[in-house]
C-alpha cells in the first residue's frame, strides 16, 4: 500500500513499533504500551532519519516544516527514550 497523507501517521507508528520489535496488535492489547515500551537514543535517531524525509516527500514540506511535523508526531505518539 502506498504511503499518502491519509495513512502516514499509521505508517510512522508501525515503523516506530517495528524498531522495538512490537506491532499495532500488541499495542491494542496493552493499555500501558506507551509507558512499557521505550526507544534508545540511537533507535530514536534512526526513526527520525526515516520520518523526516518521508514527511518531506508525502506533504512536499521543506526541511523545517518536516522537522516541526515530526516533533508534533513524536510528542503525540512517540515512544519514550531510555538508554
Amino acid at each position: 500500500m502506498a504511503i499518502n497523507r491519509t495513512n502516514i501517521a499509521d505508517h510512522l507508528l508501525e515503523y516506530q513499533l517495528t524498531i522495538v520489535g512490537k506491532t499495532i496488535e500488541e499495542a491494542k492489547k496493552d493499555d500501558m504500551w506507551y509507558f512499557n515500551w521505550t526507544l534508545t537514543t540511537a533507535q530514536h535517531e534512526e526513526f527520525k532519519k526515516y520520518a523526516i524525509p518521508l514527511l518531506k516527500k508525502v506533504f512536499k514540506f521543506n526541511t523545517q516544516k518536516a522537522k516541526q511535523t515530526f516533533s508534533w508526531f513524536d510528542l503525540q505518539f512517540g515512544l519514550r527514550i531510555k538508554d
